[in-house]
């Protein structure tokens, strides 16, 4: 529910700052095939460590990834998408569309 005194509340604002960012995208895109661990998400987006670190933060204090302990005698984590950030998904699909569509122009 959206508070009356919340200018965001309801606007494409409060969902820019969640993927308007240059990699939220690429790292729910990654997240589509199935869990990934830390290492694989850096090597499969060719991002840096610490810009990666700060995304999932940010993302899973957004909710839109959680991060699970594998095992608790290892600590390796892997991080999958919740359901609000597959909700996201058909939003990311119409982008990638719009910029099929007018890419070529």
């Amino acid at each position: 529910m959206c508070p009356k005194n919340n200018p965001k509340c309801g606007s494409i604002a409060a969902s820019l700052e969640i993927i308007g960012d240059k990699w939220s995208g690429h790292i729910i895109r990654a997240l589509t095939a199935g869990p990934k661990r830390f290492g694989e998400l850096e090597q499969d987006l060719g991002i840096g460590p610490r810009t990666l670190s700060q995304r999932l933060e940010c993302m899973a204090r957004d909710s839109i990834i959680v991060k699970q302990q594998i095992s608790e005698a290892s600590p390796h984590a892997e991080y999958k998408l919740t359901k609000k950030g597959e909700d996201l998904l058909p939003i990311l699909r119409s982008m990638a569309a719009w910029d099929t569509k007018y890419s070529a122009h």
